[in-house]
């Protein structure tokens, strides 16, 4: 039809259903619905909670024929804000003054990679 307008439905973008899970634990500590995927060794804030990001998973079901995305699994780690560290240009966490410090966002230390540092015996300052 001349001057007619396209015919256009507003639409929400799709969420997708995300489990949160601690690495070891078979049930989900948080249920919700993403608008997008994080990456591995991205921070995820639930509620008052932050969490790195370890590994995420996809699981697929068969719809009409197709396997379509129908929930994520996020396996995550605590992550307190007070033990993060900024090391040229990314986040480290424990004590950055440790010689055994990996300097990574995922892994602590290769000596107590899950800490706490405060009053680890295995402390040795960088030089």
């Amino acid at each position: 039809m001349v001057g007619s307008k396209p015919f256009c439905i507003a639409m929400s973008p799709p969420t997708i259903a995300t489990d949160i899970l601690l690495p070891g634990s078979p049930k989900p500590i948080h249920k919700l619905h993403l608008l997008e995927e994080p990456q591995p060794g991205s921070l995820l804030t639930v509620g008052d909670r932050t969490y790195t990001v370890l590994e995420r998973r996809h699981r697929y079901r068969l719809k009409s024929g197709r396997y379509q995305l129908h929930r994520i699994l996020l396996y995550v780690q605590d992550s307190p804000e007070g033990d993060r560290t900024p090391v040229d240009g990314r986040w480290a966490i424990g004590d950055v003054t440790c010689r055994f410090n990996a300097r990574s966002e995922l892994m602590r230390c290769a000596v107590n990679p899950a800490g706490p540092c405060e009053g680890c015996g295995h402390y040795r300052p960088t030089l």
